[in-house]
């Protein structure tokens, strides 16, 4: 630390004594300018002469240049007259602004970086901060130490009937543990009460009973149950939840989501930002992480560096034929049923090629241009759709199945 003010003291100082010399230097190179000036002008007197002599000008033009430049002549020489006749500036006073910036210079940078600076840290580099959060999220509390921090929750304006109800249920889970239809009543249930822990403790005896069948839903429904217990911390043991939901289906927003919070509160906002970037832009307009991810990801932005961050326009929902558009249909000849059809599979390609979308979209499109005929536009929209799609083994499904309904072959 002592080396660090060590260096910015000298490189203040250095600063200040370059202004210092500036000011007592003064107009000394003026009069060496103007001379410059009269000797060139002399010169050109000389030229203007040599040239009459050789008869390259002639002598009414040789004295129109003559007086032009006599003129010049004389003004050069009274402006060095009248700089020469211009007192001094007075040394004192000119010593006097020069200490006088030296001090302002010096005084006003440990000033400026005590107010704006981090006096007393060391310097962060990027592997340093990266170090430091992966070790912020080793050692972060555990999903019990979070719950124990907070009071318990409950519904205060619950029904006295529902709550019966649910305390029936209770008892009949409790006689048959392995009731998956019980289980997910229940842990729907304790989370309508806000009753979190219990919530998530059905939901793990749900995942317990289905073993390998367990869906990604049921991981991220679980990481969502135990991270509001935690009050919106996403614990160790959520984490665990959330990694068994993306590796069955990477594209799980709720998941994505809450991988993105926990990277945002382990001091990883570039992660957080394109995890939550990204799935903004993917997603239908009417998917319920959009509005907590638009609340948040500006000021994560922020903090990733990306202070120019604009946020995308919503996404529209997909529209399907409204029930005018299938009453119409009816009434329309085949050729103008096609047209129709033409019409929606244009607008849909048209948002799919600017905007992205699921993969029930593109499938849609796909299957679309088969019925159409339009085989290889077809075949370059499902090439295009598996390369977006290429770590979601489920999209890739879809999409293959798609194309298949519209006769396309690998």
């Amino acid at each position: 630390m002592t080396l660090f003010w060590g260096v910015t003291g000298l490189m203040a100082l250095a600063v200040a004594a370059l202004l210092a010399l500036s000011v007592l230097r003064g107009r000394r190179d003026v009069a060496p300018a103007q001379a410059s000036d009269l000797r060139v002008y002399r010169d050109q007197l000389s030229e203007i002469d040599r040239d009459l002599a050789r008869g390259t000008i002639p002598a009414e033009e040789a004295e129109r240049l003559r007086t032009e430049v006599s003129r010049r002549i004389l003004a050069a020489d009274s402006a060095a007259r009248g700089d020469a006749a211009r007192p001094e500036q007075p040394r004192a006073a000119s010593a006097g602004v020069a200490a006088l910036a030296a001090v302002l210079v010096v005084a006003g940078a440990f000033v400026l970086y005590g107010r704006l600076g981090a006096p007393g840290y060391p310097d962060l580099p990027r592997q340093g901060r990266i170090a430091a959060a992966e070790d912020a999220r080793q050692t972060r509390p555990s999903q019990a130490e979070a719950e124990s921090g907070l009071p318990a929750t409950q519904s205060p304006d619950a029904d006295p009937d529902y709550l019966a109800l649910v305390q029936q249920l209770r008892g009949a889970v409790a006689e048959r543990p392995g009731d998956l239809q019980g289980l997910a009543l229940l842990a729907r249930s304790e989370a309508a009460l806000g009753n979190y822990v219990a919530a998530y403790q059905a939901q793990q005896a749900i995942i317990e009973a289905k073993g390998d069948a367990a869906t990604a839903d049921d991981y991220a429904d679980l990481a969502d149950m135990m991270i509001l217990a935690a009050g919106g911390y996403v614990s160790p043991q959520a984490e665990r939840a959330l990694d068994a939901a993306l590796t069955r289906d990477p594209r799980n927003g709720v998941a994505r989501y809450y991988a993105g919070l926990m990277m945002a509160q382990t001091g990883r906002p570039d992660l957080a930002f394109n995890t939550w970037d990204r799935l903004l832009r993917e997603s239908p307009a009417d998917a319920p992480w959009l509005q907590p991810i638009r609340a948040q990801i500006e000021d994560i932005a922020w903090r990733a560096g990306m202070a120019d961050y604009t946020l995308p326009e919503p996404q529209a929902a997909p529209r399907g034929p409204t029930p005018e558009d299938m009453e119409n249909a009816v009434e329309m000849t085949p050729e103008q049923r096609m047209e129709m059809i033409r019409g929606m599979v244009s607008g849909l390609s048209d948002r799919l090629a600017t905007e992205g979308g699921p993969p029930e979209d593109w499938a849609r499109l796909i299957t679309a241009l088969g019925v159409l005929g339009e085989t290889d536009r077809a075949r370059a929209i499902w090439s295009e759709a598996r390369s977006v799609f290429a770590t979601s083994q489920d999209a890739l499904d879809m999409l293959d199945a798609a194309a298949a309904q519209a006769g396309l072959e690998e």
